[in-house]
């Protein structure tokens, strides 16, 4: 059995941030959304659940939700099938409201190619691709 991996994302308006990943390739998978969480489908093993501070704050027990404009609680780090498939998807992060990078790490890019991408309430992304 695979792994499938569900990246918990804490956001203010789910309706915007469902938009969002959509435009960046997501599909929503309406059986596990509501008003208060979208379950955004990039892949079989990896999904965002995109989840309103109300409910994202019944999992913390005694914690805050973190202020990720301000803070960062996680990078979330994901392959792509090239170097262009990152840069497009840093793209449309930007064209969308959030926005993207390159931290140069000195790794040619003909090697591996990444970048720090923010989503429209600041939770982190790092879309990558590698020389296999």
């Amino acid at each position: 059995m695979s792994t499938m991996i569900y990246v918990n994302f804490p956001v203010n308006n789910v309706a915007d941030a469902t938009n969002f990943y959509e435009k960046l390739g997501f599909t929503k998978n309406g059986d596990f959304s509501d008003v208060h969480a979208s379950c955004m489908v990039w892949d079989e093993n990896f999904y965002i659940m995109l989840l309103e501070h109300s409910f994202y704050q019944q999992f913390l027990k005694d914690k805050k939700i973190a202020d990720t404009q301000k803070e960062n609680a996680a990078l979330i780090c994901f392959s792509m099938e090239s170097a262009e498939a990152v840069k497009e998807f840093g793209r449309v992060a930007k064209e969308n409201g959030g926005d993207a990078y390159r931290a140069d790490m000195g790794v040619p890019e003909e090697q591996m190619y990444g970048l720090e991408v923010s989503d429209i309430d600041g939770n982190m992304l790092e879309p990558m691709w590698m020389k296999q």
